[in-house]
């Protein structure tokens, strides 16, 4: 097991993780039937701490996500139904993001555009996660001509 140190950059990052998983542990009903179906651990240089997304086991097919907006990178956390007929996928344009399940097709709105070739998503464990990178901003002077 690896022992936190202040050489290590990646320490503050695991005493993080670890003060998340124990206030999960504490916070949790004492019930037989709590479980932990599929969560997400947003960390980096978002403008909130690092958090704990949990996805619930659904029987509808009502897609619920969460959106969160960091500097460089909008990052997109939604849950699956259980059944599928189909594979799920983001449908990611320059202008909007849509959750495709079972060919019902969700729409999130987007705080920004996004760069396509650089944004991407995967599926595991019933929770799509997406991650969008913010396209950059023109430079002011982008597009007039020099005379």
């Amino acid at each position: 097991m690896h022992m936190p140190s202040n050489e290590n950059p990646y320490d503050e990052f695991i005493r993080n993780i670890a003060r998340m998983v124990e206030d999960l542990l504490k916070n949790m009903p004492e019930e037989n039937t709590t479980r932990i179906i599929g969560c997400t651990i947003i960390t980096g240089n978002s403008p909130n701490k690092p958090h704990v997304i949990f996805n619930g086991d659904r029987q509808d097919d009502e897609i619920t996500f969460e959106v969160i907006e960091g500097p460089d990178r909008i990052f997109v956390t939604a849950n699956l139904p259980a059944f599928l007929h189909s594979a799920p996928y983001a449908d990611i344009t320059p202008e909007s993001l849509h959750i495709v399940v079972n060919e019902k097709r969700t729409k999130v709105e987007l705080p920004c555009r996004v760069d396509v070739i650089h944004s991407y998503y995967h599926v595991r464990h019933g929770v799509i996660d997406i991650i969008l990178k913010k396209k950059a901003a023109a430079p002011a002077n982008a597009g007039i001509g020099q005379g």
